[in-house]
């Protein structure tokens, strides 16, 4: 049986992130590492101290329900790492990282996007890839088309190109970080994919602030939220986003972007889709028919 790393190296971080006082524990000496100890986690799930720490150390163990909720209580922990907690704690199963079926989208869901006009919007599935987009969110961020297939992943993007972290400007780490979480939550609900592996790889060969942020234990499953970007076309924009599950297919959400009605930003993102719309005839109009003749 394997060990479950990933179940200890998680118990630790939270662990650490406790704050004892908070707690009502008080201690005469200041404490040499941050957090609570073992035993008062241990004390705090309804535990033996050695069994949690055997969990800790990553020893082949499966732990029950009750056991998984106790330690979720015990850690405070908010519904997205609990929900990570239990896909974590599944025992390994030893095989290899194999490749997964290629995500498609409905051709229902490809209508929608094109419906929602000057709202950018696209598909996010698997190991957060980008599997479909609107124009105005190909305006809006980066023309994910373009790009080859394996390269159109949000984390991917927003981490390694510089351009996504001049739209982005000073929310830029906040962001990147979320989507490693989410990124963390696929990892643990599919950690039998090859391709999952191998993205977690690259960026960790490729960037120090994905090393860290990853070592940090973070989960993320995206909801709402506000963000605010600086275009280098139409300037600082201030948007609010909705992350919709289909129901049905938990691997693909809908991420859309939208401004308040009769805001600068309303007005922004349809200075944007006229922009957009002129670059589209430009280049069409530069594309030369071949000669039937020859």
């Amino acid at each position: 049986m394997e060990r479950n790393e990933e179940l200890g190296d998680f118990l630790r971080a939270r662990r650490a992130a406790m704050d004892p006082h908070h707690l009502g524990i008080h201690d005469p000496a200041p404490r040499r590492v941050p957090g609570l100890r073992r035993e008062e986690l241990a004390a705090l799930a309804g535990v033996s101290v050695d069994y949690y720490t055997r969990l800790e150390q990553g020893r082949p163990i499966t732990p029950s329900q009750s056991v998984l909720d106790a330690l979720a209580n015990a850690l405070q922990l908010d519904p997205a790492e609990r929900s990570y907690l239990h896909a974590v704690a599944r025992q390994p199963g030893g095989g290899r990282r194999t490749p997964r079926a290629v995500q498609k989208v409905r051709p229902g869901v490809h209508t929608l996007l094109a419906r929602l006009g000057d709202t950018p919007a696209f598909v996010l599935g698997r190991r957060t890839q980008i599997l479909a987009s609107n124009r105005m969110a190909r305006a809006l961020l980066t023309d994910f088309d373009a790009m080859p297939v394996r390269d159109r992943n949000a984390t991917r993007w927003l981490i390694l190109d510089e351009a996504a972290r001049s739209l982005f400007a000073d929310g830029w780490q906040r962001i990147a970080s979320e989507f490693v979480g989410t990124l963390r939550m696929d990892a643990a609900r599919h950690p039998d994919d090859a391709a999952t592996a191998e993205l977690i790889g690259e960026l960790s060969m490729k960037s120090e602030h994905f090393r860290r942020w990853w070592a940090a234990q973070k989960v993320v499953v995206h909801g709402h939220g506000t963000k605010a970007l600086h275009h280098p076309i139409v300037g600082d924009l201030t948007l609010h986003t909705e992350a919709l599950t289909f129901p049905g297919d938990p691997d693909q959400t809908l991420y859309a972007f939208l401004a308040d009605p009769g805001s600068p930003t309303d007005e922004a993102l349809t200075m944007l889709s006229t922009s957009a719309a002129q670059h589209l005839r430009s280049t069409r109009s530069k594309i030369t028919p071949a000669d039937p003749h020859q």
